[in-house]
Formats: C-alpha cells, sequence, structure tokens
C-alpha cells in the first residue's frame, strides 16, 4: 500500500525520544486528519515495561516482535481504509524499516528538541513508565530520518498548535506522493 491508497487516510507514525510529545501530536494530528490514534507504548509486552520502568533500555530481541505488532496495526489500519496515527519512539532505520515490511507506505513525523526541552517535559510527566534517565540512551540511539525515508522533522520547541498544523500540511504533501524527506 501507498501513501495514496487510502485518499485522506494515511498511515502515520509520530516518532521521536522520550518526552517529544508523540502522544500529545499524535493525537492531535489524528484527530485533525480524521483517523484512529494509537500510542505504540500500549502495544508493549509487560516485560518491556517493567525493563524501562526499571531504567534499563530494551535491546533488539526486546523491541522486534514488539515492532512487528506496531507494524501489522498500521497494516490493519491501511487495508481497512481508516488509515492511522500512531506514536512510537522508532528511534533507528532498522526499526522504521521493520515497520514498514508490515505497512509499506507508511510516513513518518519525527519530532525533534533540545535536551533541556525533552528532560523538562519528563520530570513534569506522572503515571509514565519511561524515566529521565533513559533520555540519554535514547538520544544516543536515534538516528534521524535519511533522505531516502518518506517523513518529516518537526521542531518541538514552538507551539503545540502550531507543530499540528506544521504535520498536517507536511502529510497534506507527502500523501500520494513518494518523495523523501523534508524539514524545516
Amino acid at each position: 500500500m501507498s501513501p495514496g491508497d487510502t485518499a485522506g487516510a494515511p498511515l502515520v507514525v509520530v516518532m521521536g525520544v522520550a518526552g517529544s510529545g508523540k502522544t500529545t501530536i499524535g493525537a492531535l494530528v489524528a484527530h485533525e486528519s480524521g483517523s484512529p490514534f494509537l500510542d505504540a507504548d500500549q502495544l508493549h509486552p509487560l516485560a518491556n515495561v517493567r525493563k524501562m520502568a526499571a531504567g534499563t533500555p530494551l535491546d533488539d530481541a526486546d523491541r522486534w516482535p514488539w515492532l512487528d505488532v506496531v507494524g501489522q496495526r498500521l497494516r490493519e489500519a491501511g487495508e481497512t481504509g481508516t488509515g492511522m496515527v500512531l506514536a512510537c519512539s522508532a528511534l533507528k532505520r532498522r526499526y522504521r524499516d521493520r515497520i514498514c515490511c508490515q505497512a509499506p507506505g507508511t510516513v513518518f513525523l519525527h519530532l525533534t528538541g533540545g535536551l533541556d526541552v525533552l528532560s523538562s517535559r519528563i520530570e513534569g510527566r506522572s503515571e509514565h513508565f519511561m524515566p529521565v534517565s533513559l533520555l540519554q540512551s535514547q538520544l544516543a540511539s536515534l538516528e534521524p530520518l535519511d533522505e531516502d525515508e518518506h517523513g518529516y522533522t518537526l521542531d518541538i520547541d514552538q507551539p503545540i498548535e502550531d507543530i499540528v498544523d506544521e504535520a498536517i500540511d507536511a502529510l497534506g504533501e507527502m500523501v500520494g506522493a513518494s518523495s523523501p524527506q523534508t524539514s524545516l
């Protein structure tokens, strides 16, 4: 399935490190685009959640089954024509490629920000299993979108409404196009 196959119902992964606003921005983009929203954190097995809550980074063996489920959920949304906006860290190219194996045509919105902004957001959260101590490992693991990936980079150091508007505009330009990523 390509991004244009669901006319107005794209498959979107809002990606980035902890504290970048994946859930908030993803839910708002889903609302604006009329697509369902899912936070991939809800798809982690309990063992992964416990490991992260203890401050231990996941390894690839932990991630592969989870990423397969993420890709399957996106594929199913594409097959039904509903589209989907899904929040998922997708920090490495090989993780995004794994998702795209299940759901070709997925568009990635990469939320980026400085360490101070990200740290303050994580410290201000409650009832989330990701401690601020894992932010450095995520930043070290992060592989920004490559030019040949279908995606767009958004700076989170701006009002939420502006981020969402920019994301919707970018999706409008990318859906149906096969051009690589763009950023501001």
